[in-house]
Order: C-alpha cells, then sequence, then structure tokens
C-alpha cells in the first residue's frame, strides 16, 4: 500500500473538489461526506480502485462495497433489474421515488459492467444516491460511479468528521474533503430487492415501519438478530465487527434505575482496580452516574440525536484512553432498531440485562 502525505482540504472549495475529481479519475481514492457518515470513494467500475478501498481499511475483500449515483437513470447501467419479478421491480421503483436522494441503498442483480471486486464476488450490486451536496457534485463532476464504505479503518466507528477520518487513514489515502459534521451519524438502511419479499439487511434511518408504509411487506434479515460466523455476507456490516472501540464496550439493558445502578457498580470495580472507564449515556440519566467520564449520547426521546452522536462518542472514549465502556441500551424509538444494531457489534455482542 502507496504511503501518501493525505490532505484535508474544505469539500466547498472548486479547487478541491476539482482536485478531488483527478484523484477518483485517475484510479485513487478520495474520503468524501454524506448525509449519513464520511465514505471512502474510489471508481466503482475500477477494480483496481476498489482493490484500493480494501487495502486502505483493512477491510475484508469478501464484504461488498456500496456504489453511490448522482441520477436515477444510473441504476439501469449497474443493474439488471429486469432479473427480478415485476412486483419487485415495481416496489424497487417506489422506494428509489420515495427515499432518493437519501440514506436508502437497495440491492439488485448486477449487470457485467460492475466488476466483482466491487461487489464482494457476489452477482447483486448495492446502490444508493445520497443526498449530502458535496457528495452529489464529486458524483455528478468526476463523470463515475463512487464505490463507498465508510471512511474509517475496518472495524473501528465511522466517520462522522473530516478528523474522524484523518485519524484512521492518514497517509492511506492522498485526499480528505471536509465537509463538517454530518447530519444523520450511521449508515444507510439496505433493502434486498433480489428475493420474493424485500429484506432489511441493515437497519438505518429509513425504518422498516417508513418501507411497509410505502411497499407492503418487509421481512429483516434473520442474519441481524442471529448472526453467523460462516455467512458470506450480502451487504456491508452483516458478517464482521464493526464500529469498536479500542477499551471493551458492555450494553447494559433493563430499566433506567436498574441500568445506572449496575453500571456504577461496574464502573466502581474497574476503577478500583485502575482501569480507565467511561459511560455512554443520554443527557436525561447523565446526572444519576458516579463514574467520573460520563459522555452524553443524545435524547433518550429522541433517536436521531443519539444516532448522530453515537461513533463520535465512541472516539471520545478512545481519546481519552478507556479501558472499559458501559453503555445504556438506547431503546423506545424508531431509530432504536438501527442503533442497537450498531452498538451490538461495536460491543462484540456483550450485553447484560437487569
Amino acid at each position: 500500500m502507496e504511503n501518501y502525505r493525505t490532505e484535508q482540504l474544505n469539500g466547498s472549495d472548486p479547487v478541491a473538489m476539482e482536485k478531488a475529481c483527478a484523484l477518483l479519475k485517475a484510479g485513487e481514492l478520495v474520503a468524501f461526506p454524506t448525509e449519513t457518515v464520511y465514505g471512502l470513494g474510489g471508481d466503482a467500475l475500477n477494480p483496481e480502485a476498489s482493490a484500493k478501498i480494501y487495502a486502505a481499511k483493512g477491510r475484508p475483500s469478501d464484504n461488498p462495497l456500496i456504489v453511490h449515483i448522482a441520477d436515477v437513470a444510473a441504476v439501469e447501467e449497474l443493474a439488471d433489474i429486469s432479473a427480478i419479478p415485476d412486483t419487485m421491480q415495481e416496489k424497487a421503483k417506489h422506494l428509489m421515488e420515495a427515499f432518493w436522494p437519501g440514506p436508502l441503498t437497495v440491492i439488485l442483480p448486477k449487470k457485467d459492467i460492475v466488476p466483482h471486486a466491487t461487489t464482494g464476488g457476489l452477482e447483486t450490486v448495492a446502490i444508493r444516491m445520497p443526498s449530502h451536496p458535496a457528495a452529489m457534485e464529486l458524483i455528478k463532476k468526476s463523470g463515475i460511479f463512487i464505490a463507498a464504505p465508510s471512511a474509517n479503518a475496518s472495524g473501528r466507528p465511522s466517520p462522522t468528521k473530516a478528523e474522524h477520518v484523518m485519524q484512521d487513514l492518514s497517509g492511506r489515502i492522498p485526499l480528505i474533503l471536509d465537509g463538517g459534521a454530518v447530519g444523520i451519524g450511521i449508515e444507510s438502511t439496505i433493502v434486498d430487492m433480489t428475493g420474493e419479499v424485500p429484506t432489511i439487511l441493515r437497519p438505518g434511518f429509513i425504518t422498516k415501519k417508513m418501507l411497509t408504509e410505502m411497499i407492503g411487506e418487509v421481512m429483516i434479515d434473520p442474519a441481524l438478530t442471529e448472526p453467523d460466523k460462516n455467512l458470506r455476507p450480502k451487504a456491508p456490516g452483516m458478517k464482521y465487527t464493526h464500529y469498536a472501540p479500542q477499551g471493551e464496550l458492555t450494553i447494559v439493558e433493563g430499566n433506567a434505575s436498574a441500568i445506572t445502578d449496575r453500571i456504577n457498580t461496574l464502573c466502581a470495580e474497574k476503577a478500583s482496580r485502575g482501569f480507565t472507564v467511561s459511560v455512554l449515556a443520554t443527557e436525561e440519566h447523565v446526572a444519576a452516574y458516579t463514574c467520573p467520564h460520563v459522555i452524553t449520547v443524545g435524547n433518550e426521546a429522541d433517536g436521531a440525536t443519539v444516532a448522530a452522536r453515537l461513533y463520535a462518542a465512541l472516539r471520545e472514549c478512545d481519546a481519552m484512553g478507556a479501558q472499559y465502556i458501559y453503555s445504556e441500551a438506547f431503546d423506545g424509538t424508531e431509530l432504536s432498531g438501527a442503533i442497537m444494531n450498531r452498538l451490538i457489534k461495536a460491543a462484540g455482542h456483550r450485553v447484560i440485562k437487569v
């Protein structure tokens, strides 16, 4: 892997945008903001660029990349939508009309133009149209389809700021377009349209309820609740440990008072042995904790605030050198499924029920 002098440039600067486009067209990589998290982009139709993405992230090569597009017509170039049943074709089109541009990824049968190096060896392609203006401008001005997973080292918390990308990928890529903090903070919802029933492979900001209201029955892939180490992932984030901080993260589930009591006990025990400990809690509960390092993760009643803060909070734990991290379970909102999906993976499925 090449050693770069990584630049961090303002994504709204036309000169920086031109430089980013030139790099992408030359087969190089560029990190850029989307409305969900920062992406690590390369030419989706160039197998060597896709290989560079996997190398820069240290990502397993069977973990598929998402192809980012700037207009719906691009779907016809990348995917053979006629290969799925007519009813599924109509549902796929309805989803694109309703949620694009936005945080929804649709999986369809791929055309030969999309290399297996981009799809993780699969015969399907994951496609989304981001709504972030810098992402859209980058796709349009470069004239290419951009394959882009999250712009972090594989397994680490996804980046919601340009400085997070620099922490993980400095020296591994030539350029980061800085668009400030992203809005949503968790990756797109992924829906597989290649079966008999639309199936959620990764929950996100577009919820099952929203999808069902638009197209009727929607399933959740069983692999989301019963992880299988032998699974060949159909979408990013299905198989491997993701989003993990450097310290050992444990989630505590139960009623609010039982959670705070257990976490305070756990923190005191670890601190008495000289370990650095931090707690992730909603702003309503922060005052109940006796641990000296309590990080606020949004508002209990507003899942969007938790989603927006989650990855940054995990990185703050790393910055303070936390060896043990205890987190409340974030339940009770429409986004709870997506938030807990990320948190459980970050914790390696360590959950204490009280």
